[in-house]
């Protein structure tokens, strides 16, 4: 979402952004309006949904758009409000099962629940859809904008020999036993991995645990660009998701991530993520839950900088040329712009969007 709102606001637009500023310790961009909410994680979303709503209400009154990105915040959205778009960012029912925080006697109903609500959203509400896949699930023609990210066109630093890095949330869904055991075994070889990303409550002890005895370094939450800057020079990026449905038909936007940096990817074999990978020549494919595979995958890397070097460079250069934001930030920003009713043409500005996000 951050790439969206960079691209509003190199159009001209003005922004306003719902996000948990405090608790995730993140000053905001002095050029948006800020308004802070409680971070919705685990049983505490329910108390962060009501004060995401609060805050729209407060502010919704002035804006031209409402973006919303999180199926929950269709419960809580303004009756008087302006014209919304809900930015579909995965299969929502087939995450259910990843959502250690729901209990268990909803589960089995939730999936039909969720149908149901993605059905009247559409009915409703304007869509877009970040993966091709996503489209099976709605009925109408809603325009999709792909997961990118800001490609530097600077050919990045070589792999190095000495680390490893994981930039995203970390769950148990997404690999977090997996890359404690990796970091585990790599210490012999003078590997140390790094973790960048925010946790969910029920993998943080087994991090902080594992931090204590050395085993790794967990930054917690960086913001997107900082992060990515910190994974540059490693020996490779990880992405050791689990094969779980919300997985198998959508592309890790880390792995693309790491492409743009340089950095080897080593990926388990989720089908978009392992065809990229192969297709490019820019990393290794692992079994799922294989930890002995990741490190020989991972020493492979290390002992071969040559070839690293080559894996990262064919990596940027296969982001560069298909997965770079900006190729796509304009048809994002003109169809916004159609769905608010205004349009804006070069030096000519027109009142003002205001787009809303919560997290």
């Amino acid at each position: 979402m951050h790439r969206q709102i960079r691209a509003l606001l190199e159009a001209g637009h003005e922004i306003t952004y719902v996000a948990p500023f405090t608790d995730c310790n993140v000053t905001a961009d002095p050029r948006i309006r800020a308004i802070d909410v409680p971070r919705a994680t685990g049983r505490r979303r329910w108390r962060a949904l009501k004060a995401a709503r609060s805050a729209l209400k407060r502010g919704v009154q002035d804006a031209d758009l409402l973006i919303v990105h999180d199926i929950e915040l269709l419960f809580r959205l303004p009756r008087r409000r302006p014209a919304t778009v809900w930015d579909v960012h995965e299969d929502t029912a087939a995450a259910l099962e990843t959502k250690a925080y729901l209990p268990e006697r909803l589960r089995p109903i939730l999936p039909g629940l969720v149908r149901r609500i993605e059905s009247r959203a559409e009915r409703r509400l304007h869509l877009m859809l970040a993966e091709e896949s996503y489209r099976e699930r709605f009925t109408g023609p809603h325009p999709v904008v792909p997961n990118t990210t800001y490609v530097p066109r600077r050919q990045p630093a070589p792999p190095g020999r000495n680390r490893v890095v994981y930039v995203g949330h970390l769950s148990a869904a997404r690999g977090a036993a997996e890359l404690v055991e990796l970091g585990r075994r790599l210490l012999p070889h003078g590997i140390r991995l790094d973790l960048i990303g925010a946790a969910d409550p029920d993998v943080r002890p087994v991090l902080r645990d594992a931090q204590r005895q050395g085993l790794l370094d967990w930054y917690g939450y960086v913001p997107n660009r900082h992060a990515l800057r910190m994974a540059e020079g490693a020996i490779a990026g990880l992405s050791l998701l689990h094969d779980v449905p919300n997985y198998r038909r959508s592309m890790p936007t880390k792995v693309i991530e790491y492409m743009s940096r340089g950095i080897p990817v080593v990926t388990t074999p989720l089908p978009a993520a392992a065809s990229l990978v192969e297709r490019s020549g820019c990393g290794l494919v692992v079994p799922f839950g294989d930890v002995e595979a990741a490190v020989r995958a991972v020493l492979a890397l290390r002992d071969d900088p040559a070839g690293a070097a080559e894996m990262g460079a064919r990596g940027h250069t296969e982001a560069l040329a298909r997965h770079n934001w900006p190729d796509h930030a304009g048809d994002f920003v003109g169809r916004l712009e159609e769905w608010a009713g205004r349009r804006v043409t070069s030096d000519v500005e027109i009142g003002v969007l205001e787009a809303w996000h919560a997290i």
